[in-house]
């Protein structure tokens, strides 16, 4: 099989590559053997007509494109392995030639990964961020920890203050006229939580149960709800409840409720120990991507955008993803923001570019300083991940598709990628 390369504008290449004949009389042969059953002919018991036959009453090409399906995947993925071509997308694939006895010959338009030219990435200099832990952040945790820990008690005696939680009912207006979503009956509101429009909780400060309070506010410009943006509201609103939270007590046996020690003294120590350990690897990770932003910086490439487009289809399927696992989708996202899918693509456009290129540079310089992941290396990642859900690790390894090893070890590649990077570098 021979094949040709020709190189274009924009990541575009037009590759051509032939199939001899005789590999695709096979193919139609194979074809003539799956499809002769769908074929009635006289004089012939159903299936059991000859190829010639058929071809004679149904014309010299009724197998060749079924043919053509078994026989150009193999070719294309053949020819762009000979070739070293990276498809970033689908190939607009033409037959150039078909002729009997003659080999055929396919022409393929393909987007292929773009060339990176690498500036420096040796030595850069960039300032690291030191983050301490104090004691005033293992009292702030404790804090967070105490307010999860409270309950709501419904008080009686006195007016409604910051902090507290009120059980309301509410009814808005613009204009006199009552708008969508601006209606509900026993919402549970946080004075101070900031849930509601600006200005509205506010107004409830100093009242009592059972009042009935005339709230006034202006909707923000930048209001997800295009058709209430800047509008002046009116909200009638009933109280029904007030709530306090109470709080418990900082002791030993609130430490026994929350966590494995028995003294607040211990619980303290083990919040401490892992707020620092949350400060190391953030100082790490800032590091590390400050790097990166450098290393990007100074490297010039001209990426596809059908890349930048898939990039982006993978971050709405992680948006998707943990959504889910919140309890919503991204449909009652969508619904709730009062925003469309093409809105959403585009706030998620400039990072899914921002990671392409970044991709992009790390496997250059990991071509370039010739960073490879070993078999070791991979077996212990397979290990990891066969722990992580819960399975053995031979049946793990043995459900993993070539696709799957590729990732896992494109995953390796990149870490040690980094790691050289931020070996290198230098602080500013």
């Amino acid at each position: 099989m021979s094949s040709t390369v020709e190189k274009k504008e924009n990541n575009q290449v037009t590759l051509k590559f032939e199939v001899e004949y005789n590999e695709f009389d096979k193919a139609i042969q194979k074809a003539y053997l799956q499809n002769r059953s769908k074929f009635n002919i006289s004089g012939f018991r159903k299936g059991k007509a000859p190829r010639k036959i058929i071809e004679s009453r149904y014309g010299e090409g009724v197998f060749y494109e079924d043919a053509i399906n078994i026989v150009l995947p193999i070719a294309y993925e053949k020819a762009i392995d000979e070739n070293k071509i990276e498809p970033v997308d689908r190939p607009d694939i033409d037959i150039s030639e078909l002729e009997k006895g003659k080999p055929v010959i396919f022409t393929a338009e393909i987007t292929v990964k773009p060339e990176v030219e690498l500036g420096e990435y040796k030595g850069i200099e960039v300032e690291k961020n030191e983050y301490n832990v104090e004691d005033e952040d293992v009292e702030n945790e404790l804090k967070t920890m105490q307010d999860r820990n409270s309950r709501l008690v419904e008080v009686e005696d006195r007016e409604i203050k910051e902090g507290d939680n009120v059980i309301i009912d509410y009814s808005g207006s613009i204009d006199g006229e009552k708008f969508e979503g601006g209606t509900a009956e026993n919402q549970s509101l946080e004075i101070g939580g900031g849930q509601f429009i600006p200005g509205f909780e506010e107004q409830l400060v100093g009242k009592n149960a059972g009042d009935d309070v005339e709230v006034n506010v202006d909707f923000p410009e930048d209001y997800q709800a295009e058709e209430l943006k800047g509008k002046s509201a009116k909200f009638d609103v009933k109280i029904h409840e007030i709530k306090e939270k109470e709080l418990p007590e900082l002791d030993d046996e609130f430490a026994k409720d929350v966590s494995e020690f028995d003294t607040l003294d211990e619980l303290k120590s083990d919040i401490k120990t892992k707020l620092e350990e949350e400060a190391k690897n953030k100082e790490k990770s800032e590091f590390e991507n400050s790097v990166i932003e450098k290393v990007m910086e100074n490297a010039k490439v001209e990426i596809p955008e059908v890349m930048v487009e898939s990039q982006t289809e993978e971050e709405v399927r992680n948006l998707d993803y943990k959504l889910r696992y919140q309890g919503l989708d991204l449909e009652k996202y969508l619904e709730l923001t009062n925003s469309k899918i093409e809105d959403l693509k585009e706030q998620l456009k400039p990072n899914a570019l921002n990671l392409v290129k970044s991709d992009l540079v790390l496997d250059a310089i990991a071509k370039e300083e010739e960073i490879e992941a070993s078999d070791e290396e991979v077996d212990k990642e397979i290990e990891k991940y066969a722990e992580q859900s819960k399975q053995d690790v031979s049946k793990f390894k043995k459900n993993l598709r070539e696709s799957d090893l590729e990732s896992i070890k494109m995953g390796i590649i990149k870490t040690k990628t980094v790691e050289f990077l931020v070996d290198n570098a230098k602080l500013a």
